[in-house]
């Protein structure tokens, strides 16, 4: 299996002094495309500080991080937003839409800035999280599971290694809340590609492949 993500021995700290905070603590996760990862874990945990060093948002204080296979250390800003486009696809709280594009322009927006075209076109993204018929509609015409499936297919533009969901069923009822993570998991094994959702949720953890729970900065398997 090619490995979307690999964290070694990732700490990560805030503050100074009395006021320092670990944020993450000697962190160790692998995540291989078509593998679906799920966080849990209190607020302040440290779910949000791993996601942002995931998604090369944030630098880690010590340990080495992989995407796609290309390490992270060493590399200017600007190299940083360049891997970001090639390699990674987010996946926001609500969806995260500009209000003006229809659902289809999300999409061609999100190709553009990336600066390439993926396997599949923005209508066949559509499709593949049952959004085509909505192809021309504005977000403030779609519920909230709507908007995440827009999310869903525009965060898979290009093709993306490694999809970051940061809690994605935090404003849907429990019925969209397992509607959007089956999806999350069929695009995830059906794309290749390697997900990594935080989630408060625990009642959709069993359409996950592996589930962690963060503690006060540590990583360990979900009981």
């Amino acid at each position: 299996m090619t490995t979307a993500l690999e964290l070694t021995n990732v700490s990560k700290s805030y503050g100074d002094g009395d006021s320092t905070v670990t944020a993450l603590d000697h962190v160790d996760l692998t995540v291989g495309r078509g593998e679906f990862v799920a966080i849990v874990g209190p607020s302040g945990s440290g779910k949000s500080t791993l996601l942002a060093i995931a998604g090369a948002l944030t630098t880690p204080d010590d340990g080495e991080v992989t995407i796609g296979g290309e390490p992270l250390g060493g590399k200017k800003d600007k190299e940083l937003t360049a891997l970001r486009k090639e390699h990674i696809g987010f996946v926001f709280q609500s969806g995260n839409l500009p209000s003006a594009l229809t659902s289809r322009e999300q999409l061609v927006l999100a190709a553009r800035i990336i600066g390439k075209a993926g396997s599949k076109s923005p209508e066949e993204l559509l499709d593949a999280v049952g959004m085509g018929h909505k192809a021309g509609s504005r977000p403030g015409t779609l519920s909230g599971g709507e908007r995440q499936r827009v999310g869903i297919a525009r965060a898979l533009v290009g093709d993306p290694d490694l999809l970051l969901v940061d809690e994605p069923t935090a404003a849907l009822d429990q019925q969209k809340s397992q509607e959007i993570v089956r999806l999350l998991a069929e695009e995830t094994h059906a794309g290749g590609v390697g997900t990594v959702m935080v989630t408060h949720d625990h009642d959709i953890l069993g359409h996950c492949d592996r589930v962690y729970e963060m503690v006060d900065g540590r990583l360990r398997p979900y009981r």
